[in-house]
């Protein structure tokens, strides 16, 4: 009853968008206009590349992370647009950067703001297996899974009618709470980690990418389980949040059939 409150009241003072995830069809509430995380992410994006100057794109694992963003582009446009779902990313302008850091790690901002580190080269290996965790990253941002963070800490740390305060300020309180789900620090690209919900979900919709870019999405299994001998006492900051490793593969292979409908080698 309280949650459905808070709800009610943020309604007042916020721009709520309830819509469903493309392929998932999962239902989800939206409550920070997708505007105000596309600007405020920016910053924090352009902020971490000052910090961290991009691997030249002369250099073959740069050029192999453009090749591959621009492949997933390409087939993520045409798949939303031909759904009905092209408004998710009218605002997108894509990016696909490598840059030297030795933590096995990617992300997608949204808006198509895309990082692989260095690090995690020696774990994907191939091509294939970097459209995989490309392919993730890419979803997240396509779900809007951040937007959905941000709404839920807002309604968890601030409630009902602080809200107002909260969007009424959007150069302090707000933009401090996007800032931290966008990754303000200098070393990871999403501080505020995702649910499971979230990481499955991502899972499945990049699958679905990397088979529509024309990438096998059976690589998925190989490289998941490479990244599972990663994690040790202290898991990779990729496996920091997500299901554990055997479920996460359990779960791949029980999509995988649906995956490879959208399979069409290039």
């Amino acid at each position: 009853m309280k949650s459905c409150i808070l709800v009610l009241i943020a309604m007042l003072f916020l721009e709520v968008s309830c819509s469903k995830v493309p392929i998932s069809g999962r239902k989800q509430l939206n409550l920070v206009p997708e505007s105000d995380i596309l600007s405020s992410s920016l910053a924090s994006y352009n902020d971490f590349l000052q910090k961290n100057p991009p691997v030249p794109a002369s250099d073959p694992n740069a050029a192999m992370v453009k090749k591959i963003g621009g492949k997933m582009k390409t087939a993520v446009e045409t798949y939303l647009r031909q759904n009905g779902f092209a408004s998710r990313i009218k605002e997108f302008k894509w990016e696909f950067n490598l840059v030297n850091n030795k933590e096995v790690n990617a992300w997608c901002m949204p808006g198509g703001k895309v990082v692989v580190y260095t690090g995690l080269l020696a774990v994907t290996q191939d091509e294939a297996s970097l459209a995989c965790v490309m392919g993730h990253e890419i979803a997240h941002a396509v779900a809007r899974h951040g937007n959905e963070r941000v709404s839920q800490g807002l309604l968890a740390e601030m409630g009902g009618v602080a809200l107002d305060v909260a969007m009424a300020n959007k150069s302090s309180e707000t933009r401090q709470l996007i800032m931290t789900a966008y990754g303000a620090g200098a070393t990871v690209g999403v501080i505020m980690p995702f649910s499971r919900t979230h990481e499955t979900e991502a899972d499945k919709l990049g699958l679905v990418f990397m088979a529509l870019a024309g990438y096998n999405p059976n690589a998925s299994i190989a490289f998941w389980e490479r990244m599972a001998k990663q994690g040790g006492s202290k898991p990779p900051e990729l496996l920091s949040t997500h299901p554990s490793d055997q479920t996460r593969i359990n779960n791949l292979k029980a999509y995988m059939p649906t995956a490879m409908k959208y399979y069409k080698p290039v």
